[in-house]
């Protein structure tokens, strides 16, 4: 307790006189809930930009920046001092305000390069000492002020103290601080707020309008808890404490989300969760509570018994087991209720998504395949770009675009996209455009927007799609249409469906290449038969039985029999019995296992209808894929005609001879007759007319003419 008294000089009253007693006098506390709730929001502060800086590492754009400003941020929330006046607490003092002063230009700062990553501070150094110029006079004003009385002597720092005190030297440095920070955050977000309405890209919108609503959802409840006050009394408890500082944690969550560029923590899937849980938890504290309530009643009476008791115990553990075992459905249906509100009509989709990949499997067709997948996925995850990628050992990169949508003619898979997409997956099985580093050459590889800087501004997401070891597809996927990116709960989806799509895809590869290996058997099929149909010699296919199992359309011809007469039918039935025995003795003894192709000439046999043939044999072995002897080939082939032709000319060839022997005999007689016509005639001339020799003569000449 304490008791004083003090007197007011400027009464002009006598009794200026007054008395004042003080009891159960305590201790200023040193940690109220308002300190402790905003050292949470400074720890919040420093975790997220802990996070951002390891995630995205420092070589990102704005990484460091805004680590550094979380730095700022968590200092000036986290540290305070107790007002105690030693050394260590000036000191904490003395980087609490440095800290606090340099917030405010480090954030605008980052304001005027977020998210274009304009160039204006590279470029004009004075822009950056104008930005940050009145935080470096204040924050030296502020050093030089509190450090110089620790300097001075103790009877001049006493001077210096109370020359400060009377022109309110630190209240004016509060004052200028406040109003510095206030500007500065003010300047930060009027920049942020103008660049989200005047820009016309749908990403730089997307993360800047992620920042807004963040500061304005942490914003509202402390401005509304102000104006409340105004009208009613709140006490200052743990819970207006809370009020007044947790929300502030809202906005390093946001930030940090646009400046990742993906959803950090998935901030909408962990508040659903959490809304699902704490409802859950909700509905189950009351379900306790109601069997709490009635356990209550059912204790109240006298006199009661063993049996009474154990049954009321009973009952209660019963309710209690009945409350465990609704706990899992009731979290399932609550989830199930937020899911369909958060995602609308698209609720519906997405599940049936999972039993669309199931039911890929069945299409054998690849087109329609593919076509119906990617607008699946369009119309499911609400994006703008899809592409399939199938592999392809001619196309470059292994990989070719075998259906898209939305995606631009000039896109061109890298060159080392297999490489890319295998080492970037193995963590987490997707890999984000963001992990892609690209090299300058790289980038400027081709002009038309190709190569991999092209594969980082149109599609966002790679999710590669593997049987075993083989990456037989990988789907690729743009950002949705307002600018967003894919949640968790979306990749998870794709993840889980893209073995269903590998299967999928590889089973329609299978079959379309069996489809294609029929084809061209059913082709050389037919090939081989038109050849063995167009020959003009008869062929006879024979099992190691003797009996046969094909022949062609030339031997039925040949032999006036059809094939229905001829298949199955022992050789030996087939050919009239001396023919048949010809062609055992060309087999011999092994019969239809055969080791080489046999021969035979001009056999004499006779068709159906019993008409003469003359047939040159030929007997080969039959052989499987596999090279075992199935039986015999018989090759007819029939010479009759030519038989015929080979006796006609024969016949000519001896004619010819027999007229050039005439010719020959002719000349060899006709060479002495000409001798004796001549010497006949001599002798005609000599003899007299009347000589009886002269018609004797006569004679000799005529016949000599004749012959």
């Amino acid at each position: 307790s304490l008791t004083y008294f003090f007197e007011k000089t400027s009464f002009s009253f006598s009794d200026n006189r007054y008395f004042a007693d003080l009891r159960n006098i305590d201790t200023v506390p040193r940690w109220p809930m308002s300190l402790i709730f905003l050292m949470v929001v400074g720890v919040v502060w420093l975790g997220v930009g802990v996070f951002v800086l390891f995630k995205q590492g420092s070589h990102a754009p704005f990484i460091l920046h805004f680590a550094t400003v979380c730095l700022a941020a968590f200092v000036f929330h986290f540290y305070s001092a107790l007002g105690l006046g030693q050394d260590f607490d000036l000191a904490i003092q003395l980087v609490d305000w440095l800290a606090f002063i340099a917030f405010a230009p480090l954030f605008v700062h980052f304001c005027l390069r977020y998210p274009v990553r304009s160039e204006v501070f590279d470029e004009a150094r004075w822009k950056t000492i104008a930005a940050y110029a009145p935080g470096v006079i204040i924050a030296a004003a502020v050093v030089i002020l509190t450090l110089l009385p620790l300097a001075l002597p103790s009877s001049s720092a006493v001077g210096f103290t109370t020359t400060l005190a009377s022109f309110r030297v630190f209240p004016l440095l509060d004052g200028l601080m406040v109003g510095h920070f206030a500007i500065g955050v003010a300047v930060g977000a009027g920049i942020l707020i103008w660049r989200f309405l005047t820009s016309t890209q749908a990403i730089v919108r997307q993360r800047l309008k992620w920042a807004m609503w963040g500061t304005i959802a942490s914003v509202v409840p402390i401005i509304g808890l102000q104006l409340t006050r105004q009208f009613i009394y709140l006490p200052d408890d743990v819970v207006t404490s809370a009020l007044s500082t947790l929300p502030l944690a809202l906005i390093p969550f946001s930030f940090g989300h646009s400046v990742v560029r993906y959803r950090l923590m998935d901030v909408d899937v962990v508040v659903r969760r959490a809304l699902v849980y704490a409802m859950t938890t909700l509905a189950i504290a009351m379900m306790i509570g109601a069997v709490a309530l009635g356990l209550v009643f059912l204790a109240v009476g006298n006199d009661l018994s063993t049996t009474e008791i154990t049954l009321r115990a009973v009952i209660a553990v019963v309710a209690m087991a009945a409350i465990v075992m609704l706990s899992e459905p009731l979290k399932n249906f609550l989830q199930e209720r937020a899911n369909r509100f958060f995602y609308g009509e698209r609720y519906d989709l997405r599940r049936g998504l999972l039993d669309f990949g199931r039911t890929l499997s069945a299409s054998t067709a690849l087109e329609p395949l593919l076509e119906s997948l990617s607008h699946r996925l369009v119309e499911v995850l609400d994006v703008e770009k899809v592409a399939v990628f199938l592999e392809d050992r001619s196309a470059v990169g292994g990989y070719r675009v075998a259906r898209s949508v939305g995606l631009t003619e000039a896109y061109v898979v890298p060159r080392d996209f297999r490489q890319i997409i295998r080492q970037k997956s193995a963590a987490k099985g997707i890999v984000r455009a963001d992990q892609i580093e690209i090299s300058e050459d790289a980038a400027t590889a081709n002009g038309n927007g190709g190569g991999l800087a092209g594969v980082r501004q149109e599609l966002h997401y790679f999710v590669p799609c593997t049987v075993g070891s083989k990456m037989v597809a990988v789907i690729g996927l743009g950002r949705a249409k307002d600018g967003s990116l894919l949640s968790s709960e979306d990749l998870e989806i794709l993840k889980t469906i893209s073995g269903y799509i590998a299967v999928a895809i590889e089973n329609s590869r299978l079959y379309q290449e069996q489809r294609q290996q029929t084809a061209e058997l059913a082709l050389l099929k037919e090939f081989n038969e038109s050849i063995v149909e167009s020959v003009n010699v008869g062929l006879l296919a024979v099992d190691e039985d003797g009996r046969i199992t094909r022949c062609n359309t030339t031997f039925e011809e040949m032999m006036n029999r059809s094939r229905r007469e001829v298949i199955g039918k022992s050789v030996d039935d087939v050919f009239d019995p001396a023919f048949a025995a010809n062609l055992n003795n060309i087999l011999g003894k092994g019969r239809w296992h055969l080791t080489e192709i046999r021969n035979a000439y001009k056999l004499h046999a006779r068709d159906a209808a019993g008409n003469p043939l003359i047939l040159n044999v030929a007997v080969a072995p039959l052989r499987s894929v596999s090279s075992e002897q199935t039986g015999g080939i018989i090759v007819l082939e029939n010479v009759s005609s030519r038989v015929k032709l080979e006796e006609s000319l024969q016949q000519s060839e001896k004619l010819s001879s027999i007229g050039l022997l005439a010719a020959g005999v002719a000349h060899e007689v006709n060479t002495p007759l000409t001798g004796v016509s001549s010497y006949t005639q001599m002798l005609l001339g000599m003899v007299p007319e009347n000589d009886p020799k002269h018609e004797l003569l006569k004679k000799m000449h005529r016949q000599t003419e004749r012959a």
